[in-house]
C-alpha cells in the first residue's frame, strides 16, 4: 500500500522523498529509487491521480514545437527575420511563413516586421541543435501594435493563465485590457494607462503567490479593492456557443481572437457580376462564364437546362438550389 509523505502543492527540494510504495508513478521532476519516489529539482509538487511530478519554481524557457509565444524582432535577414523569444536560443521566421500575402523578391522586409516589433508566433520546428523555426500564419498569430510587454517567469505561465483561463479572464474583465500571454513568459498588455498598471500589478501578484492556494480569490479581492467595486463573475457560456477568446488548457497560451479586415470578413466578397463573363464575385452559388447549369435535384443526372436564357436584365443571377443533392 502506497503512502504519500508530501501533500499536493507543497514545495519540495532535490533528494526529498515524496511517496513510498509502488502505487504511485514518477513523472517530470521525480524519479523512483527502489520503492521511494524522490524529487530531483526544487519545485511545487503536483499530484494527478497516481502520477507525481514537480513544477519548477524558476528557470529559462525551453522551446517546444507548437508552443505559442511572443517574440521581438532582433534582426532582419535576407530570407526572413530573427526573433528574441526570451530563451537561450533565437528563432527564425522565414518569408514563406510570414504572411498569406505574396512577398515580392527584393521587397522591404521592414514594412512587414520592423526591428523591435512584437509578434505572436507559433513554433513549427526545433532541431537537435536547437535551431528554431516559427510561423506567423494561423489563428491569432499576428503582429502586435501598440501596448507594452511584461516579462514573467516562464514556469509561472500556467498559474497566470489559470485553469481554463480563469485567472487571466478575471484580470481582463476587471481592467478592460487586451492581454496576450505567451508560453515563453512574455505578456503583451494594451489598454488605458492606469488599467495597464493595475493589470501588471495583478500579474506580478499571481507570479509571487503562485505556490499558494486560493490565488484567484486573493487577486479578485485585490482588484476589487483597487477599483472600489465588485467584479461580476464570468457568465456561463450558453449551449451551442463558444468563447470569443482562444482559451487553451492550463499551460498553453491565451490570446485575443484577431480582428478580420474587409477581405477576410467571410461575406464572399462582392456580389456584382460582369454580365456572365466569368467574373462573378460571390462564390455562393455563382456560375462562371457561359457554362450551363445542371439540375442535380432532378432524377436524370445528365439532364441539362439553360443557365442564363431566362435571366432577367440587370446582372442578377438565377437562384441557387440549396439542400442535399441526389444522384
Amino acid at each position: 500500500m502506497g503512502e504519500m509523505l508530501i501533500n499536493d502543492k507543497e514545495v519540495v527540494v532535490p533528494g526529498q522523498v515524496i511517496a513510498r510504495g509502488l502505487d504511485f508513478l514518477p513523472s517530470q521532476g521525480t524519479y523512483r529509487l527502489n520503492e521511494n519516489i524522490i524529487a530531483n529539482r526544487v519545485g511545487i509538487l503536483s499530484v494527478e491521480g497516481k502520477v507525481l511530478k514537480t513544477i519548477p519554481i524558476a528557470g529559462r524557457y525551453l522551446p517546444q514545437r507548437n508552443d505559442v509565444i511572443i517574440g521581438r524582432v532582433d534582426d532582419i535577414l535576407m530570407s526572413g527575420w530573427r526573433f528574441d523569444i526570451n530563451s537561450p536560443y533565437s528563432a527564425v521566421l522565414p518569408l514563406k511563413d510570414a504572411s498569406f500575402d505574396f512577398i515580392a523578391k527584393g521587397a522591404d522586409l521592414s514594412k512587414i516586421f520592423a526591428l523591435d516589433d512584437n509578434a505572436v508566433l507559433r513554433i513549427t520546428n526545433v532541431t537537435s541543435q536547437n535551431l528554431i523555426d516559427v510561423t506567423a500564419k494561423g489563428a491569432g498569430l499576428r503582429r502586435l501594435r501598440g501596448g507594452m510587454t511584461l516579462k514573467v517567469n516562464p514556469q509561472k505561465v500556467p498559474r497566470i493563465i489559470g485553469k481554463k483561463g480563469t485567472m487571466i479572464s478575471l484580470i481582463k474583465r476587471a481592467t478592460g485590457c487586451k492581454i496576450v500571454v505567451g508560453q515563453n513568459g512574455i505578456i503583451w498588455i494594451d489598454g488605458e494607462p492606469e488599467m495597464e498598471v493595475l493589470a501588471i500589478a495583478s500579474i506580478n501578484k499571481v507570479e509571487a503567490e503562485s505556490h499558494l492556494q486560493g490565488v484567484t480569490d486573493s487577486v479578485k479581492k485585490f482588484l476589487e479593492a483597487k477599483l472600489g467595486r465588485e467584479i461580476p463573475d464570468e457568465p456561463e457560456p450558453q449551449e451551442g456557443t463558444e468563447n470569443s477568446d482562444f482559451d487553451h488548457h492550463e499551460g498553453n497560451s491565451h490570446f485575443e481572437k484577431p480582428e478580420m479586415n474587409d477581405n477576410e470578413s467571410g461575406d464572399g466578397g462582392n456580389d456584382n457580376d460582369d454580365g456572365g463573363n466569368g467574373n462573378g464575385g460571390n462564390s455562393n452559388g455563382g456560375y462562371q462564364g457561359n457554362h450551363e447549369r445542371r439540375d442535380y435535384n432532378s432524377g436524370d443526372r445528365g439532364e441539362r437546362r439553360g443557365g442564363y436564357e431566362n435571366r432577367p436584365q440587370g446582372g442578377s443571377r438565377p437562384p441557387f438550389r440549396h439542400g442535399p443533392r441526389s444522384y
